[in-house]
């Protein structure tokens, strides 16, 4: 935990809908005039695209592995911890960027897959906020959740998650539906015991449920909207939560436990401006 520099971080698989929690958080520190250095998950790899690439091959010839980017060893995870905790107490550390593609990488004279250079935080950064896929991690190899002020978990039920994957996957990255079917099985150990694990340790918590039927994901046509699901928001302690507050705001939302509130899908932005804003207002004011 940091008192002068706070560090907030989302933690979900990609395509849970961190991106647009992030999104909303921005909403947030552009509103309130705050200056926030961003770091994303990707930047956290251990190794480039084609680097991981051959890993991937390397421990697909091992019996029993389960290699995947959720392994704790696919990911600096000492140094994000070690990140967070320096720039919780100095407001200043070392961050990069991950290329995702030809046209991000231009500014940088670099391509696709690559990382850039080591360089400086932002001048000035008063928030640190992380989006990835271990903001939450505790193991071994290192305790990151101790670092965080923070912590929101984004996450979909599982076949949602699937059907997410299978749509990017085919459609944007053109893997046939055997491959990503592959990709998720191999997946799975590391995502049940990397991944889930951090969902108990946040301090809200972001759950999609679909409305309609997704009983089997590798069939699903389109992926379910926001208008055809619903989100579950579970707080780790609920006093001083407004909720009564939550509810009139939020048309159609109902409490289902003492820490529990259920809004309509196409609300999920809106409620998290108005949850994070004064947990965001009251972190600002805890600053020494």
């Amino acid at each position: 935990m940091s008192r002068n520099f706070p560090v907030i971080a989302i933690t979900g698989s990609s395509g849970a809908g961190t991106t647009s929690v992030m999104q909303s958080f921005q909403h947030v520190f552009r509103r309130e005039n705050i200056k926030a250095q961003m770091i994303e998950g990707d930047s956290m790899h251990r190794y480039e695209r084609k680097e991981m690439d051959e890993e991937l091959n390397r421990q697909k010839q091992i019996p029993g592995s389960h290699f995947s980017h959720f392994n704790p060893k696919a990911n600096l995870l000492p140094e994000l911890a070690e990140t967070f905790r320096q720039f919780g107490q100095t407001g200043k550390c070392k961050v990069r960027k991950y290329i995702h593609t030809d046209v991000e990488g231009m500014p940088y004279n670099q391509k696709a897959g690559t990382m850039t250079p080591w360089q400086d935080s932002i001048e000035g950064a008063e928030v640190l906020f992380y989006e990835g896929l271990h903001g939450g991690y505790v193991g071994e190899e290192a305790n990151v959740a101790k670092h965080v002020d923070l912590l929101v978990g984004v996450v979909p039920i599982i076949n949602l998650e699937w059907i997410q994957k299978l749509h990017r996957d085919q459609k944007i990255r053109g893997y046939s539906k055997e491959a990503v079917t592959d990709i998720i099985l191999r997946r799975m150990p590391d995502y049940v015991n990397y991944i889930c694990p951090q969902f108990s340790r946040t301090h809200v918590n972001f759950q999609r449920v679909p409305t309609v039927d997704t009983s089997n994901p590798f069939i699903a046509n389109d992926i379910p909207s926001p208008d055809e699901s619903l989100v579950v928001i579970r707080f780790e302690n609920p006093v001083g939560i407004d909720f009564p507050y939550l509810l009139s705001m939020l048309h159609d939302s109902m409490m289902t436990r003492l820490n529990t509130i259920v809004v309509p899908g196409g609300k999920m932005g809106l409620a998290m401006q108005l949850i994070f804003t004064p947990m965001i207002m009251r972190l600002m004011s805890m600053r020494d």
